[in-house]
């Protein structure tokens, strides 16, 4: 992990998952992923931006600790995309089923103090 000087930080990879996934975040996101590692409730009322460019291919849309694909967990491969954190006002009106169209905004971890919404990001 590297703390840039403009206020966002970046990571090449978390180890603790099964594929790459290189992502940036803002300083406000950061308090959220800190909130989140440490199974705590993330801040009120300060919504991020978080972005993976690279697109993610190891996460389960439902769980927010799974390392790993089960059978319920709901694994999920998403595109390039943002991630907008801490607004439960912007989840309002997207999808949040456990089987998201990952073309289109959908809420990933729903009905969790970590819910987010996931913006895909679409090439020219």
């Amino acid at each position: 992990m590297r703390k840039g000087s403009n206020g966002w930080t970046c990571m090449p990879d978390a180890p603790d998952t099964p594929g790459p996934d290189p992502m940036c975040f803002d300083q406000n996101s950061g308090k959220w992923v800190d909130a989140w590692v440490h199974h705590k409730p993330p801040p009120a009322g300060s919504a991020g931006v978080m972005y993976m460019l690279e697109g993610g291919t190891d996460a389960s849309n439902t769980d927010p600790y799974a390392t790993k694909p089960t059978a319920e967990n709901d694994w999920v491969k998403t595109g390039p995309h943002l991630m907008i954190v801490g607004s439960k006002e912007i989840l309002a009106g997207h999808p949040s089923g456990p089987k998201p169209d990952t073309s289109v905004p959908y809420v990933m971890w729903a009905g969790t103090p970590y819910a987010h919404l996931m913006v895909p990001v679409k090439g020219t």
